[in-house]
């Protein structure tokens, strides 16, 4: 669970920073006016698509690690009713995929909808300085999960209370 909200914090951090970007540029929050922003903005739009990776769960990422460790543990579990609701919550994860797809081919690809969007411009250093940093920390969990798995354990320790008292 630790994995998870530290995992959802990271990504939802690297959504809201990129949304913002994209938000300042464009001054519209409707999909439907965007598109084609790959060919202007390839540098968020990539990250965008890192980002929308990460929250579905692609493998390598940190959001992998986190629901399958979460799905495994649950499903441990021998009552009926949790191995259920484990099995849908599994499910929804192509739910996710849909919905997080489905924004990326609207927002990114595709041909440009607003000529004005033409003029906009890419990621300036420092938003391409805390977009990688966030990209980096997302994927440390994913490439490394027993590091981040074993510095929560070492918290939950009794050896960490005994040094506290």
């Amino acid at each position: 669970a630790i994995m998870q909200m530290l995992s959802h914090g990271l990504m939802t951090a690297l959504f809201f920073a990129l949304i913002g970007m994209i938000y300042g540029r464009t001054h519209t929050r409707d999909i439907r006016q965007m598109g084609g922003l790959m060919k202007i903005m390839p540098f968020l739009a990539v990250c965008y698509m890192i980002a929308g990776f990460a929250s579905l769960g692609l493998p390598g990422l940190s959001g992998f690690v986190a629901e399958m460790t979460i799905f495994v543990g649950s499903f441990e579990n021998t009552n009926l009713l949790n191995r259920v609701f484990t099995i849908i919550a599994c499910c929804s994860i192509v739910i996710t995929a849909v919905y997080i797809l489905r924004v990326v081919g609207k927002l990114l690809l595709g041909p440009v909808h607003d000529e004005h969007h033409l003029q906009l411009t890419d990621a300036t250093w420092w938003e391409r300085t805390s977009t990688v940093t966030l990209i980096i920390c997302v994927a440390a969990i994913g490439c490394f999960p027993n590091f981040f798995a074993n510095l929560i354990r070492f918290t939950f320790s009794p050896e960490i209370f005994k040094v506290l008292q």
